[in-house]
């Protein structure tokens, strides 16, 4: 039988390439000004789904939220071993913060239909807050495993694993459905299959921006070349809850942290010198 999984996943600006076009006078990522590239722990969470589906079976569904070209991180979902990828895409979710964000997802995953499992990373490196799934998974009612960094066991009524705190592990078990949350500790994500790669590299976004039931048959989305594309419409979700109306966080100060050079001082390249260090470090408190 298998199990139904759903991972949600992000495409976000490189952070390790920002300028100072990267935010917009109202406090908004300019996203045009930076490289777009796949968040990294939304990697080990669809890591995790495709080994529990080549252990159990059942079906991966990868959903993000973005812009038309966010369509690269279905096509590199795809490439690892997705099953089927939707764009939430439409103008009236721009500028949604965390809790827009998780509502519009929770229409798009109760859109899916049923499922087992929600995955997605920790958090994402353009907003690093860690409440997009927690928030999601109390919209859904439904159990969250948070900072998952081993998967030991999963049947097709529940699943094991430890959880990272700041004391240390936690072993936690949950049935379904339920929310996990993966880190980068869990798994090593595989790299794309070159046979997925040619096969799905021409995919591209569909123009047709309503929901469309035809659509739901994966084999004539991948002939067609074709991403499913779901509006505001298509999820039934209520407007004044998306986007910049639906968001309570309001930016209302923007400082450049420019980080300068301080004192330096030349080590002698010996053990006297290290020996010197040392000491001064210890003396100062800094170690020991």
């Amino acid at each position: 039988m298998g199990l139904n999984i759903i991972v949600l996943v992000k495409q976000v600006p490189d952070t390790q390439n920002i300028t100072q076009e990267a935010m917009k006078p109202d406090g908004t990522v300019n996203r045009d000004a930076l490289p777009a590239i796949f968040n990294p722990e939304d990697l080990h969470a669809l890591e995790e789904a495709i080994k529990i589906k080549e252990t159990l079976g059942g079906m991966v569904t990868v959903i993000t939220m973005g812009p038309p070209k966010a369509v690269e991180v279905l096509k590199e979902s795809m490439y690892r071993g997705s099953d089927d990828v939707i764009l939430l895409s439409d103008k009236k979710f721009a500028g949604a913060d965390t809790l827009a964000t998780s509502y519009a997802l929770k229409c798009a995953v109760q859109t899916v239909g049923e499922f087992d499992l929600v995955l997605c990373g920790g958090q994402a490196i353009d907003g690093d807050t860690g409440q997009v799934g927690p928030q999601l998974s109390e919209k859904l009612n439904i159990n969250q495993l948070t900072s998952i960094c081993d998967i030991r066991e999963v049947t097709e009524s529940e699943i094991i694993g430890f959880r990272a705190t700041e004391q240390g592990y936690e072993k936690v078990k949950s049935g379904f459905p339920a929310l996990l949350t993966v880190s980068s500790e869990a798994n090593e994500p595989r790299s794309p299959s070159a046979k997925k790669v040619m096969a799905y590299k021409n995919i591209q976004c569909s123009e047709q921006q309503a929901y469309d039931e035809s659509y739901l048959d994966n084999k004539c989305a991948r002939d067609a070349m074709i991403v499913k594309q779901w509006n505001i419409d298509s999820i039934g979700a209520d407007p004044e809850k998306c986007g910049l109306s639906g968001s309570w966080t309001q930016v209302k100060k923007i400082e450049n942290v420019v980080l300068a050079a301080s004192e330096a001082k030349q080590i002698e390249n010996s053990d006297e010198g290290i020996s010197s260090l040392i000491k001064e470090l210890t003396q100062e408190h800094i170690i020991g």
